[in-house]
């Protein structure tokens, strides 16, 4: 299992335009990719669930990958993160 913490620098947060290429992104791997906000929990694959949780600008998150590509597909959705979020 990997985890890594991101605070949302998109003064927009994770509305539904970078929330949809954000999905697109998880899908690329074999991993379950979850997403945290406080004491709520989404699966990154979940256009709806991840929407739900509301991630506004400044919010910390708590992504954490698990499966047989969580390596790279944690080090890729950090700098994806980086770049879009």
């Amino acid at each position: 299992m990997k985890q890594f913490e991101y605070i949302i620098a998109d003064v927009t947060g994770i509305h539904a335009r970078p929330a949809t290429v954000l999905v697109k992104a998880a899908k690329e791997y074999k991993s379950t990719v979850n997403i945290q906000k406080g004491d709520k929990k989404a699966d990154v694959k979940r256009l709806i669930a991840l929407m739900a949780l509301g991630v506004k600008y400044k919010d910390k998150v708590l992504f954490t990958i698990e499966g047989e590509d969580e390596d790279i597909a944690a080090a890729e959705l950090r700098v994806f993160c980086e770049k879009n979020l």
